[in-house]
């Protein structure tokens, strides 16, 4: 797997997934409406911001991230990522190598932290992931998602200290 910089040529292979994740509504809070031109510019991001795409050796995209400041100004200094990993490349170590990807990356940029907003407490996988990559959690908004199965879960608000 080969981790680099998404183009805008890479976005017909996101999308699909990118899609099927939010449609599902177990994850992220993106509205369910979205179309794939009003969907792109939420995900491509621009400078300072980056998004990548982790892809095989055939070019086809297996994951993605994005990353950049959690907030502009005084809090610019904390850097932000959001994952999305094709459903059928789950289970291949896409999701670990997008997170260590954004974890240098910060820290080449000189971030003081990482700090993930709103990781839904019924994601098991990705909490765990987070955790085994040195995150924590620093507190969880209960009620602050409406998930499809279990009705209205928590956010947690995960961090890791860079420097």
């Amino acid at each position: 797997m080969i981790i680099r910089d998404a183009v805008p040529g890479d976005w017909p292979q996101i999308w699909p997934f990118f899609s099927d994740i939010v449609a599902a509504g177990e994850t992220y809070a993106y509205p369910e409406d979205l179309t794939p031109d009003s969907a792109r510019p939420l995900w491509m991001e621009t400078p300072p911001a980056q998004t990548v795409v982790a892809v095989d050796e055939d070019g086809t995209v297996l994951g993605s991230a994005k990353f950049g400041p959690n907030r502009p100004a005084r809090g610019a200094h904390i850097s932000t990522a959001s994952f999305m990993v094709n459903p059928a490349a789950q289970g291949r170590g896409v999701g670990r190598a997008l997170g260590a990807y954004a974890l240098t990356w910060a820290r080449e940029q000189g971030y003081h932290g990482m700090q993930f907003n709103a990781v839904v407490e019924t994601n098991e996988a990705a909490v765990h992931l987070w955790q085994s990559l040195g995150f924590q959690i620093i507190g969880t908004v209960p009620d602050a998602f409406r998930h499809p199965r279990h009705g209205l879960v928590g956010l947690h608000v995960m961090y890791q200290p860079l420097q």
